[in-house]
Formats: structure tokens, sequence, C-alpha cells
């Protein structure tokens, strides 16, 4: 019977704990990797594990396929994190150098209407709309 690339894998795992506990040295650990990937039957997966402890295909656990969304759901969370932070960090600068601007021509005359709200405002209004959604999304999925 033809072997799936989920048997292999599950084939790739029992021969990395029995590498890691010491059953194969890294030359047969790395034959037997490569012959793994160029096995096209469970006959031929059988032999990689022949000489190896309590190995029975059918009883092996299934590979896990939910840990590369976790990662990449961290991944997007910790992505999301570094654009608000970046967003945060330019809305402040801005903000920032709008209000020199009119400190600086408050004091060489009469100070003006403060004129940086309506920089900082919406942008401002904009940012903490977007960083509630994002931490109340966050807060629904965990």
């Amino acid at each position: 019977m033809r072997a799936s690339d989920g048997d292999r894998d599950k084939i790739a795992s029992v021969l990395r704990e029995h590498y890691a506990q010491g059953r194969l040295t890294t030359e047969e650990f790395d034959e037997r990797l490569e012959q793994l990937y160029t096995s096209k039957t469970y006959g031929e997966l059988a032999v990689l594990t022949s000489d190896l402890p309590d190995v029975d295909l059918r009883r092996l656990p299934e590979t896990p396929s939910r840990a590369p969304e976790r990662s990449r759901a961290s991944e997007r969370k910790g992505a999301q994190d570094k654009g608000l932070a970046a967003a945060w960090a330019a809305w402040a600068t801005v903000s920032g150098i709008n209000w020199m601007i009119w400190l600086i021509v408050g004091i060489t005359g009469d100070f003006p209407y403060p004129w940086p709200l309506w920089v900082m405002g919406p942008w401002g209004v904009v940012l903490l709309v977007a960083t509630v959604s994002t931490l109340l999304a966050r807060g629904k999925d965990q």
C-alpha cells in the first residue's frame, strides 16, 4: 500500500525520537531520513524502523497540524503589535513637531489658535479605534 506524506512525517518523528534517545548515530539518522523521503510504500517505511523498538505504524499519533496555524497566529499578533506601536510612534512624533512649531510661532508673536489639535485629533481617534478593536478581537480569540 502506498504511503502518504503524513505517514512519512510520522516516521520522521519516530526517527527523530530514536535519534534523540541515542539509538541512532547522526550518520544513520541522516541515511534513514534520505531513504524515508524516497519511500513510496508502507513496506519501505517499515524497513526504516524494523530494528527499532515499539514501532507500529497504525498506532503512531497524528502529526500536529495545528502547530503551524498557532505560530502563524502568534506571528500575526506580533506584526499587529509592531504595526500599532509604529503608528502610535508616528502619531506622537508628528504631533510633537506640530506643537513645537505652534510654540515657536507663539513665542515670537501672539499664540495662534491651537491648530495642531486638528492634526492629532482625527488621526489619534482613528488609531484609538484601531487599537481598541484589535484588543477586543484578541480577547474574543482567547
